[in-house]
This record gives structure tokens, C-alpha cells and sequence, in this order.
């Protein structure tokens, strides 16, 4: 399809889109949006204009915050990218720090100056972030100043990261960033970038373990709301929404602030999104909408036990990991309400495939939103007999834009997006999960690819070879397990298994780190010379 105009006076991400003959087809005659749209001006000050400016957009922290104030606050933000650290449309701007209302001030803030954000998740280390900014060329980063030391030590070693400016994430502004804000105006003339520039550029692990950018305009954050978040949620101003995905994560960013942003309503924002700390929010705050994976439901369905109180909650979504049967049909015992299923991709920004509030049903992932198209398909991509599993396609008013990437052909197909997921379709249009095509673990709603943890080991002097499998736990869906063949002589026991726990987190991310660790004389292997990891599953 052609492209609207584009207002970036910086063209990297435009000049790095796929060629249109590798892009999925676009169904967007549901979807209308003007040539020029700013996400970041829809979600704050247009809802002021339409007369949300004394409602509670923000909660986190120990502050709430209205729609005006953070309009206010992020017009701020946006003088002081622009005058004192010369953002200019089209740069990219990466943000490092944990859930909270400042992460989303400073990602408004930057798609207001017309930057293209990329967040990241708080725990990766300084070598993770060097992949992400040399592949995106980011030239400016804001940090919480609680995390600059691994985005210090980046920016040393980096050739495009220049600019390195920390925020206060927590409620006290006493930052550089902040300081900077503060003699700024309540108003900014927001670059009106087109519809179709690259607002974000979302990260996500292959299971090589290199990162891929998935690129989304400004259009495709209005649409997942427009889509998903209205047709299946059914969003109102007085929803209160809470969640653990990070807002790192297109999940988080879409459940956690696109979507009540979007409507009106309110997002609950926690920094530690542990079980205890949601169900205290939802007592608190009487919450109404629910974003978490399987683990963190089946936490909270205990403490129901013991007396917590989430009566208020209307909609439970859990995404990330496969939702098991006996979770769902616990949670509507003891509530009276579906839990709501859902699958959605990092290329396609958000939940493309759910089930609705009137036919839930355990075990099903659902029918496909409004806009979207699904299918299940042989390895030609012929579409194969309902009850038949194969691979799943979809396509909608989103798709896979990867950054100058030559894994673009094997995720779109004739059209179509290739998820990397195995689904049956039944005679009533329902799709169901059933397994992964590829190697990636998913924990918690985490996906881990084996290969970066397999090289985090390696690192380690005592290591001599190892593999990395995912393994079935009942708490997380999966886990990481790693089989290591150690150097001769070394110990095989409990304190070298911490060891190299530890070695892998102080390598990369902590939640990639295997939580189990097996010792093993050699690693089996073809004749050829490669690891047989289906093996390992019989040891």
C-alpha cells in the first residue's frame, strides 16, 4: 500500500521498512484515521478537549494524576526534548525504566517531539541494550536515574548513543529531565507526524536470540483500541485497569496505558506487579480490568481463599502463556465471570484472536477481533480441514513491519502473518492453541530464547558446552533447563548450580536464567556434529 506523508525530518525508520511486496496485505476499511495523527496528542490532549481533563488518568506511586496534568506534564516533557536536548522527528529515543507514570509521560513525550520510541524492560543488562541501540541507531535515552547504571555503561561503547538523560520515576521530579521540564509551557505544538510513520519500534527475541524491531505507526496504536480494547473489553470511562507486563512489552503498553488512555479511563501503574501488590490495587482502587498471565491468576485465586476481595474486577485477561483449562474454570467458580483468552504477537502489536465475555469456553483461545482474518495452514500455507492442526496466519489492520531484516520473508507469507504458532480451528470458527513451531521458551508470559541463554553459560569459565530446553512447570507454563558439560574436575553439585544461576543473571536479563541445571558428560550430537536438544527431553 502506499504511505501517507511523514513528518520526520529523520527518515531512518521510513527508508528501513520492508518493500512492499514482503509486507502483509493491510485490511484497514474498519479503521479511518486522518493523513496526519499525532497517538500521543489522541490520548492526552484530545480526551482533555473532549472534556476528560479532571478524571484520574494516572495512578502510581502514591500520586493520581488527571488527564490534564498529564497532558500538561508531557507537553512539558516534550518543550525540554525538543529546546534543551534537540530531539528531532524521526530520531529514535529509547526509555529504561520500570511500570510507572513517568515511563508513560517521557513515551508520550517523545511521540508528541515525533521521536520513535523504544522501551525497554528495566532488567536488561548493558549488552542486551548495545543490540538494541546499534540495530535502531538510537541517539537519545531516558533513563530512570534509579537504573542509568547499565545504560551508562552502553553509551560508552556505543557509536550512536549520544544523549543519555535521566528522569525522577518515582513521584518527586528531582531529576535532570524533570528540572529541565519545569519553567517549560503547559502547552506544545505537537509534530503533526502522518498516520503512517513509525511511532515505536517494539523489540522481540528470535530464537537465535537476536533482537528483531517490529515497526508500528501512529495509526496501529489507535487501532488496537479501536479493535480489541472496544469490541471485546467494551472500555468506559470508569474502568480501572491494572497488569504485570511490562510496559515494555506491546502488551503492557497497549492493556496498561493505550487502552484507558483511549477511552477515558484509568490505569493503575505498579513498579513490583507481584500478586499481592495487584490484588492490593484492586481492592484499593476497585479495579475493573485485569491484565496477567496464567502464574500471577493462579496466585491471586489462592489469596480469594483468604479473603481478598476482587469482586470489583469485571474482566480478567490473561495472555502471554497458554491459559490452562482448570485456571479458567477455578476463576469463574469462584467469580462468576469468564476469564478472557487471547493471543497476540509482538509484530502484530496487540491481541489479534480472543474469546468474548459471552462464549469463553476452557481450552479455546477464541474467534478473531474485529478487522482480523485468521486461518490455519499446511506448510504451503494451503489452508488445511477444520479440526486439522497446522501452522496459524492471520492477518488484519496491524502486521509485521521488521527494521531491515531479512527474517521479513519468513514471517509473512503471501500476505499473510505466520505466527510461529500450531492452532486447530473447529467447525464453529474457534481457534485453539497447541504448541509452538519454533524453540522459544515461554515463562511466565517471558518468551527466552535458548541460544542467548546457552551463550550467557558459555561465558562462564567452567563451562565447556551446554543446551538450553524448555521445560512443562506447573507454576509457569515453562521453564528454562540447561544441561552442562563442566570442565574436568569441577564440582557437580548444588553451589555450581547457583554459580552459574547467578553468572547467567549478572549476564543477561534475570529472568532468562535456568531454574534448573542438569551436569551431564556430553551433549548429544548428529554425526555432523550438531545438538540433538529433542534428546535431552528423555534424560
Amino acid at each position: 500500500m502506499k504511505l501517507g506523508p511523514t513528518a520526520h525530518l529523520d527518515s531512518f525508520t521510513r527508508d528501513r521498512l520492508p518493500a512492499a511486496e514482503d509486507c502483509p496485505d493491510f485490511l484497514l476499511e474498519d479503521f479511518s484515521y486522518p493523513d496526519y495523527l499525532n497517538a500521543a496528542v489522541a490520548l492526552t490532549d484530545a480526551m482533555v478537549a473532549k472534556g476528560f481533563g479532571d478524571r484520574i488518568a494516572l495512578i502510581g506511586n502514591g500520586r493520581q494524576r488527571t488527564y490534564k496534568e498529564l497532558s500538561d506534564w508531557t507537553n512539558r516533557l516534550a518543550h525540554a526534548l525538543v529546546q534543551d536536548y534537540a530531539v528531532k522527528p524521526g530520531n529514535r529515543v529509547l526509555i529504561r525504566s520500570a511500570n510507572n507514570p513517568a515511563m508513560v509521560a517521557c513515551w508520550l513525550a517523545a511521540t508528541k517531539a515525533g521521536a520513535v520510541v523504544v522501551n525497554t524492560m528495566p532488567m536488561l543488562r548493558a549488552g542486551e541494550l548495545s543490540k538494541i541501540v546499534d540495530k535502531a541507531e538510537i541517539s537519545h535515552a531516558l533513563c530512570d536515574t534509579r537504573l542509568m547504571d547499565e545504560l551508562v555503561a552502553c553509551a560508552k561503547e556505543s557509536a550512536f548513543l549520544e544523549t543519555v538523560v535521566g528522569f525522577d520515576g518515582t513521584a518527586n521530579h528531582d531529576a535532570e529531565l524533570d528540572r529541565a521540564a519545569l519553567s517549560k509551557p503547559v502547552q506544545f505544538d505537537s509534530v503533526q507526524t502522518g498516520r503512517d510513520d513509525v511511532a515505536l519500534l517494539a523489540f522481540t527475541s528470535g530464537t537465535t536470540g537476536e533482537p528483531k524491531a517490529t515497526m508500528h505507526f501512529h495509526r496501529d496504536l489507535l487501532t488496537i483500541a479501536d479493535s480489541y480494547a472496544k469490541e471485546v473489553l467494551k472500555v468506559v470511562p470508569d474502568d480501572v485497569f491494572v497488569g504485570s507486563p511490562p510496559l515494555a512489552f506491546t502488551f503492557g503498553l497497549g492493556g496498561l496505558s493505550i487502552f484507558p488512555l483511549r477511552f477515558g479511563a484509568t490505569a493503575t501503574l505498579l513498579e513490583s506487579a507481584s500478586p499481592p501488590n495487584m490484588i492490593e490495587i484492586i481492592e484499593t482502587y476497585k479495579a475493573t480490568i485485569c491484565f496477567t498471565a496464567p502464574t500471577a491468576y493462579r496466585a491471586m485465586l489462592r489469596a480469594m481463599d483468604e479473603g481478598a476481595d476482587l469482586s470489583t474486577l469485571r474482566c480478567a485477561v490473561s495472555a502471554g502463556e497458554t491459559l490452562p483449562a482448570p485456571v479458567f474454570e477455578e476463576w469463574k467458580a469462584k467469580t462468576g465471570k469468564p476469564m478472557l483468552d487471547g493471543i497476540g504477537a509482538t509484530e502484530m502489536l496487540h491481541i489479534f484472536i480472543s474469546s468474548r465475555f459471552e462464549d469463553a469456553r476452557p481450552g479455546y483461545t477464541g474467534r478473531p477481533v474485529i478487522g482480523y482474518e485468521a486461518k490455519v495452514v499446511d506448510e504451503a500455507m494451503n489452508e488445511v480441514p477444520r479440526g486439522t492442526a497446522g501452522r496459524l496466519a492471520v492477518r488484519g489492520p496491524t502486521g509485521c513491519r521488521y527494521l531491515a531484516d531479512d527474517r521479513q520473508s519468513d514471517y509473512v507469507r503471501g500476505g499473510w502473518n505466520v505466527t510461529g504458532d500450531t492452532f486447530v480451528e473447529d467447525e464453529d470458527g474457534f481457534f485453539r492453541f497447541t504448541a509452538r513451531n519454533d524453540d522459544m521458551i515461554v515463562s511466565s508470559g517471558y518468551n527466552i530464547a535458548g541460544p542467548e541463554v546457552e551463550a550467557a553459560l558459555l561465558s562462564h569459565p567452567d563451562v565447556v558446552e551446554c543446551a538450553v530446553i524448555g521445560v512443562a512447570d506447573a507454576e509457569r507454563g515453562q521453564i528454562v533447563e540447561a544441561y552442562v558439560v563442566l570442565e574436568d574436575g569441577q564440582p557437580q553439585d548444588a553451589v555450581m548450580v547457583k554459580r552459574l544461576q547467578d553468572h547467567v543473571k549478572a549476564t543477561i536479563a534475570p529472568y532468562k536464567y535456568p531454574r534448573s541445571v542438569r551436569f551431564i558428560h556430553a551433549l548429544p550430537k548428529t554425526p555432523t556434529g550438531k545438538v540433538q536438544r529433542f534428546r535431552l527431553r528423555d534424560f
